[in-house]
């Protein structure tokens, strides 16, 4: 039986996580409210409600838990609208976004069209070109895994690249599909503000654009995963390429990101990886790709991460067709799978 201490106790850790959760409803409906709202100049009242209706409730209910279920009551159908927000393919999109790869395969073979491959002037000035490439799945040697910093340490932008025995090589950027006039925040990118997009780019343009455009510190590390895993991972991304395609979803900086929708991935060909905090704090994924034998770990981590970084070859390497192979020159060889 739970003693009267015990359930006071409860109770009053409920309340942090009642006026949380409200005050969460209370931001998602100032961001994403509806707009007749917003013109109005209702919104900022409408989003109050959440908040003071269960700061109400918790203090004026007689009995506490039936105030608990009564501050809920609100701020649950506020996600419950937040949640049917429909996603769009049907928006006014930024060049770089503006395409959705589609992905047709055939036997041992896939064509996917609309493969990014931009020649870049700045970061914003570039001319288009949106290549149509076939791949031979069975010419799959490996899959190789970039982290991108652009400020703190702990926070990076993740690719999985692809390469193939022919020396090619194919990149998958997990990012937001952003409309024009749009640019990316880490507040909005956890409220109903961006769409998913995976850009599917040769390695020329989606490393070089945030090696030598934007400035980034970029490090490659080359993994262990078989061929035969390394296949049925970009099977399962092209799928979702096909998926998103036809019915779109929504970015969550938190659940639906670059790093959490890898590992989505990853566990669909290859369950059992275990959860690690650093999945969430993904500059240091390296740790954990070290720690686990991912990545050739057979010299010290500083050495391998100093030597993971291919910043300067790729600034060097600039619009140079063999840039992917310049990039891996000096790079720790890829480990053998293990068995």
């Amino acid at each position: 039986m739970i003693s009267v201490l015990d359930a006071l106790l409860r109770y009053l850790l409920a309340i942090p996580a009642v006026l949380l959760f409200a005050a969460w409803s209370a931001a998602a409906l100032w961001f994403d409210g509806p707009a007749g709202l917003r013109d109005a100049g209702v919104l900022p009242v409408v989003a109050a409600l959440p908040p003071l209706a269960a700061i109400a409730a918790l203090f004026w209910w007689r009995g506490r838990w039936r105030g608990i279920a009564a501050a809920l009551l609100i701020p649950a159908a506020v996600v419950a609208w937040w949640d049917a927000i429909p996603a769009s393919n049907d928006r006014d999109w930024m060049a770089d976004v503006a395409r959705p790869p589609v992905a047709e395969f055939s036997g041992n073979t896939v064509t996917i069209r609309n493969i990014r491959n931009f020649d870049y002037r700045t970061e914003t000035d570039f001319t288009e070109h949106w290549e149509e490439r076939t791949f031979d799945l069975d010419q799959i040697v490996g899959v190789d895994f970039y982290l991108s910093y652009w400020g703190s340490p702990w926070i990076a932008h993740t690719i999985v690249s692809w390469e193939f025995s022919d020396g090619r090589f194919l990149a998958i950027s997990i990012e937001t599909r952003k409309e024009k006039g749009e640019s990316y925040s880490a507040v909005l990118g956890f409220f109903r503000e961006y769409e998913l997009y995976y850009v599917v780019a040769d390695e020329r343009d989606v490393i070089r654009l945030r090696s030598n455009y934007r400035g980034e510190e970029v490090h490659l590390y080359r993994l262990n995963t078989s061929p035969a895993t390394a296949r049925a991972l970009l099977v399962d991304y092209l799928e979702e390429v096909n998926r998103l395609a036809v019915t779109p979803v929504w970015y969550n900086a938190m659940t639906h990101n670059c790093t959490t929708t890898i590992r989505k991935h990853a566990q669909h060909v290859a369950p059992g990886n275990p959860f690690d905090w650093r999945i969430l704090v993904n500059g240091k994924l390296d740790e954990v790709g070290y720690e686990r034998g991912v990545f050739d770990n057979t010299m010290p981590f500083e050495e391998a991460r100093r030597r993971s970084n291919i910043t300067e070859r790729a600034k060097a390497a600039d619009a140079d067709p063999d840039f992917s192979q310049r990039i891996r020159e000096g790079l720790p060889p890829r480990p053998a799978p293990p068995r």
